[in-house]
């Protein structure tokens, strides 16, 4: 199959779009221009159930919709295309109503990019001690956008440094040389498996000719299997790629391929069943996530029939989680609590082999941390937390607990429980913040 990409530009010239209103393609065009929009062909023809659009989750997981917008915002937008703005006038207004949707949640931008010899790697994030996210410049893009993706700012055109993505190899085969507690590295984007192959392989072959010791898994972060399978198909290097893969397993280091599906009807095409295994045979290990997202998949039966699709296809659950709070996050957002019930119930309908999914995960400032399950202790209804990954590795696998709050859909909306003033990483957080 031959790609095709649609944008805000083009998206009028989609076949189906046609079975739209003039305020559905209103709708697309006001949130558009402020959250990224693209699509494919692959989506577009396999993937959308154009019979049911409006309530299809492929269709709401690529086109923007209106009530990803506050609705004051959406109006002012809406004004200005309506009345034929300039462009300035329209990028100036989507820029004011992008700061107000915290384009850089967890601290991305001020905590998390490191530095080698008083040099600033901005296209590096190194905030667990064993991981390290590296950001190639040719992989700023994805084959499609997810509505609901928390690095949208990587996609749009606000003015300063807003993206990460860095060019020299080198520097990175520098860092990890210097900071041997570095056992993965997570190549990410973006989306990496939108480079060519050649360029791929030219950060690859630095980093195996290295021969560093203690790096021991190469993670690639990906939706292609999911937007575009073909990659690993029919695309001219699609061979020369999948190679890539052999050769880091071959040279000794594990290859964990960090597949995003949302949605059940990802998995349902002979592309992605083909695709999958083709990365498998390289020797790759695919472990798949996404978070819980309502509108898309905020129901146990969904989960469960995710998982199950995904094992049989041979490949690992890893991880649910809780929507960032950055973005659209009004709409796909849903309360911990609800998040954790989704997952015990989904948990509950899979066999053991599904059960190696953890969640349902938030990534926020102080790390992962995981809403363990709603109980009662000493009379007092609490949430259970714990860190799967902290700034502070040892407050990993800790449990603490946070009033239980029906409402809340992120940390920084918990309370601590049985009368305490923080939680209790709070205060060495705050202390790690200001170094």
């Amino acid at each position: 199959m031959r790609y095709q990409t649609y944008a805000l530009h083009n998206f009028k010239s989609i076949p189906q779009i046609e079975r739209l209103s003039e305020e559905d393609l209103l709708n697309i065009e006001v949130v558009g221009s402020v959250l990224p929009f693209k699509t494919n062909n692959y989506v577009v023809d396999e993937l959308i159930d154009w019979d049911n659009f409006r309530e299809d989750p492929m269709f709401i997981l690529n086109f923007p919709q209106k009530s990803m917008l506050p609705e004051d915002d959406f109006n002012r937008m809406a004004e200005l295309l309506l009345s034929n703005a300039d462009k300035a006038t329209i990028r100036e207004e989507a820029n004011i109503i992008r700061e107000k949707l915290n384009p850089h949640p967890a601290g991305q931008l001020e905590y998390n990019v490191p530095e080698l010899n008083g040099e600033r790697l901005n296209g590096v994030q190194h905030k667990y001690r064993e991981t390290m996210l590296f950001f190639p410049s040719q992989g700023q893009t994805c084959h499609a956008y997810c509505t609901f993706c928390f690095r949208w700012p990587q996609f749009t055109n606000m003015d300063g440094d807003i993206k990460f993505s860095m060019k020299e190899a080198d520097l990175i085969v520098d860092y990890i040389r210097e900071h041997t507690e570095i056992t993965d590295l997570l190549i990410t984007g973006g989306d990496p498996m939108v480079m060519k192959a050649k360029s791929f392989d030219v950060y690859i072959s630095k980093i195996l000719d290295a021969n560093i010791e203690h790096l021991k898994t190469i993670r690639i972060g990906s939706k292609s299997l999911s937007f575009w399978p073909y990659r690993f198909l029919t695309e001219p290097d699609a061979d020369d790629m999948l190679a890539i893969f052999k050769k880091i397993t071959e040279a000794g280091k594990s290859v964990s391929f960090m597949a995003h599906f949302n949605h059940p009807q990802e998995l349902s095409t002979e592309a992605v069943k083909q695709a999958v295994q083709k990365i498998r045979n390289t020797g790759a290990i695919i472990r798949t996530q996404s978070p819980v997202l309502n509108h898309i998949n905020a129901h146990s039966s969904i989960w469960a029939e995710m998982w199950r699709k995904q094992v049989e296809l041979g490949m690992i659950p890893y991880y649910m989680f809780i929507a960032r709070d950055t973005g659209a996050q009004d709409y796909f957002g849903i309360p911990v609590v609800r998040a954790w019930q989704i997952f015990q119930k989904a948990y509950t309908q899979v066999s053991g082999v599904a059960r190696t999914v953890r969640g349902p995960s938030m990534s926020c400032t102080p790390g992962k941390i995981r809403v363990v399950g709603v109980t009662e202790i000493r009379g007092e209804k609490i949430i259970a937390l714990e860190f799967i990954q902290g700034r502070n590795s040892d407050w990993a696998a800790r449990p603490f607990f946070a009033k239980y709050d029906c409402k809340a859909q992120w940390v920084d909306d918990l309370k601590p429980a049985f009368g305490g003033d923080n939680f209790f990483y709070e205060e060495e957080l705050a202390e790690m913040l200001l170094k």
